[in-house]
């Protein structure tokens, strides 16, 4: 029973680590992307249709990542090519890729596909509590492989410490010659991509169906959790690890008749979220990690 438990508890938390933890990515360039949710549910939209229509789940996988990145490539034109409020143009896409997302899915409203079956590793996972780590879908390896290489990106290459030293200071990194739009457009698409691949979790593995606005709120649960992890990959699987035990305490907690109020459950992650916000209003950003120029605008000078 246990064990069942901790597996779902990992599944849900999936599409969070990797919608996180390309919206990390973003923020660590300098750039606050808050059409995450739309993104989502667009790589939903996208991988459902492209498994139903192919009949294969990992052309689903594709699908909903590149969906999710041309979302973003939209982003990137408005707050790179025109300088728009990112603030503004992250809601304005989320508000859109919701509206999009539920026309083009409308057709496929009650559909279901194959999801992607479980790796099963012989043996390992047969050990009692641990053994649930081994029972799990190729996008879930897939998160932790991506979270190492992030990790190893931003703090053991010279890209990723270009990345980073735009976020900090974009004028004293394009004075130092580095092209602060290009390292910022391409971490949008990435951020994009890893949204899609979140969005496209939800009907390739957890419920094998499209229902509009599935991701219910997961893409600001992101947002949330990489102020939460102070904008450090690791601190982002253990956070989002930390939100699907909650969604799942709820579930428990309601099907076991508990007294707490399954409200109180759910806010209890925003609510060290806000103590996380107010402590860096209070102490200064970069006590906590998050770039100096976060959510900036840039203009080129020569």
């Amino acid at each position: 029973m246990f064990d069942e438990l901790l597996l779902t508890v990992l599944l849900t938390s999936v599409p969070l680590i990797l919608a996180a933890t390309g919206e990390l990515v973003v923020e660590r360039s300098g750039v606050l992307n808050l059409g995450v949710e739309g993104m989502m549910l667009m790589g939903a939209v996208a991988a459902f249709g492209a498994a139903s229509l192919s009949g294969n789940p990992y052309i689903g996988i594709v699908g909903g990542g590149l969906a999710g990145m041309a979302v973003a490539g939209v982003f990137a034109l408005f707050v790179l090519g025109l300088a728009t409020n990112q603030v503004a143009t992250g809601l304005a896409l989320t508000i859109f890729g919701t509206g999009l997302s539920g026309l083009i899915g409308a057709p496929l409203v009650g559909q279901a596909i194959d999801g992607l079956p479980s790796m099963t590793l012989p043996l390992l996972s047969d050990i009692p509590l641990i053994g649930v780590f081994f029972q799990l879908d190729i996008m879930a390896y897939l998160s932790i492989l991506i979270v190492a290489l992030t990790s190893i990106f931003l703090m053991r290459s010279r890209a990723g410490l270009i990345l980073r030293s735009v976020g900090i200071n974009h004028d004293s990194a394009h004075a130092l010659g580095y092209n602060v739009l290009q390292v910022r457009f391409f971490a949008i698409l990435f951020g994009g991509f890893m949204a899609g691949l979140g969005g496209a979790y939800l009907p390739l593995v957890l419920t094998p169906h499209w229902a509009e606005g599935m991701t219910a709120g997961r893409g600001w649960i992101a947002l949330a959790l990489v102020v939460f992890a102070s904008w450090q990959p690791w601190r982002v699987s253990i956070g989002a690890v930390l939100f699907g035990g909650v969604t799942i305490m709820q579930l428990a907690g309601q099907a076991r008749g508990w007294t707490i109020p399954a409200q109180f459950l759910s806010m209890m992650p925003y609510l060290a979220t806000i103590v996380v916000l107010v402590t860096i209003s209070g102490r200064g950003r970069n006590v906590f990690g998050a770039p100096m120029h976060l959510g900036k605008r840039f203009f080129m000078t020569r």
